[in-house]
């Protein structure tokens, strides 16, 4: 039959397929509803799920439905394998539910890995507030928290804690901390299960893991848990090694990478199942969850191992005082020097001050300045340009009568730089113009680029054929005062040869900042050296940071010790050295810091990446309406950098800004932006 023009014959195909189409759509997905429901678990059969995804605009909970077979293991906290994307990823349960506002239909888990739940609620409601302050992702932060899985380790059971020694935790912690007189109100509010505030200025001569495992002891009495940071391992071991004494062992862990993947889990797992209380570690520790959380500590919260060196670049102190409010948890933030942040605390009210008597802090260390009297520049007159005057000398010699002597010098190796012995002009190398160094004391001069040797170098500016050392280290050093000290042993402490700790024997220790070993007992005399070279150091924090490692160094004196610094008596950072009063010297940098609106009193947020991106970024940003974007300016790897700053009230509005444009950036695939807010350092 011949249709007619009327009617729709090539149209008609189309849309019978288009129907068809259209009706297998629905049915399928009746089928697939039904199959759901009638697979799914009875009771709350929806899981929200936290992927672990590090995409900004992916950084929220996906709702999935709960087999029935995982009905009973799939709780908050466990881990868990969902389909996204096409592809199988990782995830955690944070609640599940009875419904979802989903609309469409809902996949189900891919697999439970593991029922075992080790993302507590606090801890990721933590890694929110964390993510959310650092403007980065909670599957970053979460990282952080939770250590990686082992199998083996998992299916193993922890054994419960011995019994406490004795009733006695908080009088013991009274009678440690006798000497400071704030410490009898904050174990009070402790032992009573409030949460007391406080900033910790230890003294000279402190043992203060001790002091800290003491703390720990009567928060444990008083039936709460602890966390306390500190900056390395070797700090870790003082703190394990006081804690057992105090408490005896089994009653905490210790959490670190250098334990290994199974016992680092293992411990993990002690603490989520409650069996112990007290933690101990660094960065990571901070996230540990422990049950009945009641004491946070920090200690020596300026030393940069605090600072998480990956995305979103959280800082120890910050997590704490944050997990504090969060939880209800007391905080002390200790240490020998004082950093800004912590001013900060006390001046905003947050914290009170614990620190010893100036009558106390006299009888416990005599710090002196070489050639601040006019007695003693008339005695050595050539005291002001000497590396190592006869004053250094004369103390050195002081206190090997009574001990052992530690000598801070601020470089590792022997002569890093050499220079001119005529003009002081740099010496270079002829093959690539390098810096020239000595590796010993009988080694040629050697290029540090490209190890030329420079036997026949002469100066390309005066001719002179002579070299001299303007910047030493610690093995030089050791070589000079082993040659003045033929009869008393010389031991070095840098770099890979740290050393953790050296007896009461008389003996010289040369270490570099932070390598200084601990003498049993304590050193006698700590001698200072090259303190210009710390403070000439191209950073907003290098006074701050001088002082902080002076005031570690001297620390490790003996009750009576005397500690010696070889620079100009009229610096600042000096003349607090010798009152011991690295509080008021806090005070006067954060003073300073606030007239340059620089953090703390200011809240900075820097942005690194490729000029395109940047412009990109700016355009993107919501800024609060009192910010200052500087620059950009070039960065030593061919990128370029901003710097947002805001008023520390903007600080929140600052962070949500750059977090909304993190997300928009990600979902639209463009070049990624590294965000730092509250970076410890805002140039290099």
């Amino acid at each position: 039959m011949t249709p007619t023009p009327d009617e729709p014959a090539l149209e008609l195909p189309g849309l019978v397929r288009d129907k068809v189409a259209e009706g297998r759509r629905k049915a399928s997905a009746t089928r697939a509803r039904k199959a759901a429901s009638a697979e799914l678990a009875e009771v709350d059969p929806v899981a929200r799920v936290l992927l672990e995804v590090p995409l900004a605009h992916l950084d929220r909970a996906f709702d999935y439905t709960v087999p029935a077979s995982m009905a009973d293991d799939a709780r908050p906290g466990t881990r868990v394998k969902v389909r996204f994307a096409g592809k199988d990823v990782d995830g955690f349960i944070i609640d599940r539910h009875p419904t979802s506002d989903h609309d469409g239909v809902l996949s189900p888990l891919r697999r439970l890995v593991s029922p075992e739940p080790v993302l507590a609620p606090e801890i990721a409601e933590l890694c929110r507030r964390v993510a959310e302050r650092y403007a980065g992702v909670g599957a970053d932060v979460r990282r952080l928290a939770v250590p990686p899985r082992h199998a083996t380790t998992e299916q193993e059971p922890t054994p419960p804690a011995p019994p406490l020694p004795g009733p006695g935790g908080v009088r013991a912690a009274h009678e440690a901390w006798a000497a400071y007189p704030a410490a009898a109100a904050f174990l009070g509010h402790l032992a009573r299960g409030e949460a007391p505030r406080a900033v910790w200025g230890a003294g000279p001569g402190e043992d203060w893991p001790l002091l800290l495992a003491h703390l720990a002891a009567a928060a444990l009495a008083a039936g709460r848990g602890s966390v306390l940071c500190v900056p390395d391992h070797r700090d870790v071991a003082r703190l394990d090694a006081a804690l057992s004494a105090v408490l005896g062992e089994g009653h905490h862990v210790t959490l670190g990478a250098e334990s290994g993947p199974a016992a680092r889990y293992r411990d993990f797992l002690a603490v989520r199942r409650g069996a112990r209380r007290i933690v101990v570690g660094s960065r990571s520790a901070a996230f540990a969850p422990v049950h009945d959380l009641g004491l946070v500590v920090i200690w020596d919260d300026g030393d940069d191992l605090h600072a998480e060196p990956r995305a979103p670049y959280p800082h120890t102190r910050e997590v704490l005082l944050l997990r504090s409010e969060q939880q209800g948890a007391a905080a002390l933030v200790g240490g020998f020097a004082r950093t800004v942040e912590a001013d900060q605390l006390l001046r905003a009210g947050w914290a009170r001050e614990i620190a010893l008597p100036r009558a106390v802090v006299r009888e416990r260390a005599l710090v002196a300045i070489s050639g601040a009297t006019d007695t003693a520049r008339e005695r050595d007159p050539h005291a002001a340009t000497a590396r190592i005057p006869r004053e250094a000398h004369q103390a050195l010699r002081w206190g090997l009568e009574r001990g052992p002597v530690l000598v801070q010098t601020p470089r590792a190796g022997y002569a890093l730089r050499l220079a001119c012995e005529r003009c002081r002009t740099p010496a270079q190398c002829r093959a690539c113009t390098g810096p020239l160094t000595l590796a010993g004391p009988t080694a040629p001069p050697r290029c540090r680029w490209c190890a030329t040797e420079a036997l026949d170098w002469s100066c390309p500016e005066c001719g002179a054929a002579g070299l001299r050392a303007p910047v030493l280290g610690d093995a030089r050093t050791a070589d000079e005062l082993g040659r003045s000290f033929p009869a008393v042993p010389v031991l070095t402490s840098s770099g890979e040869r740290i050393r953790a700790h050296v007896d009461a024997t008389p003996r010289i220790v040369v270490a570099t900042p932070g390598a200084e070993p601990v003498a049993s007992g304590g050193y006698a005399v700590v001698l200072l050296l090259d303190t210009w070279w710390l403070l000439s150091r191209d950073s907003m924090r290098a006074a701050e940071e001088a002082v902080r490692r002076w005031c570690n160094a001297i620390g490790l004196l003996r009750v009576g010790g005397r500690a010696l610094a070889v620079g100009d008596p009229a610096l600042t950072a000096l003349q607090a050295l010798v009152r011991w009063d690295p509080a008021g010297f806090a005070a006067r940098e954060a003073d300073e810091r606030r007239e340059a609106h620089l953090p703390p009193a200011a809240r900075i947020a820097t942005l690194t990446g490729s000029p395109g991106a940047l412009d990109d970024v700016r355009a993107l940003l919501q800024l609060p309406e009192h910010a200052d974007v500087l620059g950009p300016v070039p960065t030593d790897d061919e990128e370029e950098r901003l710097v947002v700053r805001v008023p520390r009230v903007d600080g929140a509005r600052l962070s949500a800004a750059l977090a909304e444009a993190q997300r928009l950036r990600s979902s639209r695939k463009l070049e990624p932006v590294r965000v730092q807010v509250d970076p410890g350092e805002i140039l290099g």
